[in-house]
């Protein structure tokens, strides 16, 4: 009985910070949350992170491009990060606990934004040191389908001195947000430009896009 409270009360805890971020995003279009994924999923945030060092470690991470599936194009001085995307078919059980926990947060934000929210793709990420994202918006200008950004940050014991930090370029000016363990960062894919600033060690991630459906053309 016991077991099956806790997990009554962390379904309804995950719900209320849900909400929270959708608040935060009617309100400003970015939240940032260390609840989200808080201690009740800590053994999920241990799992991803050991996942995405064995990737990197047996050579699986490739180097990300700029732009859109066969089109993009390797621009280091631009991108520099290394990338896996989650394959739907082959989701390790991390990877599976990281989905159900995200499709609580579509839910909740396409009850109360009306977003018309229909999937995410995710894909690990990897910032070796000195690695950097120049400043840029999410979406692709020749599709409005990502709607909202997200990244839950991997590493363990970050600190200012090691950099990393992910900049949001906002109305009232730069928003710097640290790298921490188990951090999730929301946003709005088409309103908010940002940056990922170099740091001094690997600085690992999970990214991933919630999508609307494509609009048929006839």
């Amino acid at each position: 009985m016991h077991t099956t409270d806790n997990k009554i009360g962390d379904a309804e805890a995950v719900a209320a910070e849900a909400a929270r971020i959708a608040s935060d995003l009617a309100r400003c279009g970015w939240s940032v949350s260390d609840e989200f994924f808080g201690a009740e999923a800590r053994e999920i945030i241990d799992a991803l992170a050991c996942e995405i060092r064995t990737l990197h470690l047996n050579g699986l991470l490739q180097p990300a491009g700029i732009g859109r599936g066969a089109g993009a194009e390797l621009r280091p001085e631009i991108r520099g990060d290394f990338t896996k995307w989650l394959d739907e078919g082959a989701l390790s059980p991390a990877s599976a606990g990281y989905r159900k926990r995200m499709e609580t947060l579509r839910d909740v934000l396409n009850r109360e934004l009306f977003l018309g929210l229909a999937s995410l793709e995710a894909h690990f990420a990897l910032y070796p040191p000195g690695a950097f994202y120049r400043l840029h918006l999410d979406r692709f200008a020749s599709s409005d389908e990502r709607a909202i950004s997200t990244t839950l940050y991997l590493n363990e014991d970050w600190s200012e001195a090691d950099g990393g930090e992910l900049r949001l370029d906002l109305p009232e000016g730069r928003m710097g947000i640290l790298p921490v363990r188990g951090r999730l960062v929301v946003f709005r894919s088409d309103a908010i430009r940002h940056e990922v600033a170099p740091s001094r060690r690997e600085r690992f991630s999970l990214t991933g896009w919630f999508r609307r459906r494509p609009v048929l053309v006839i």
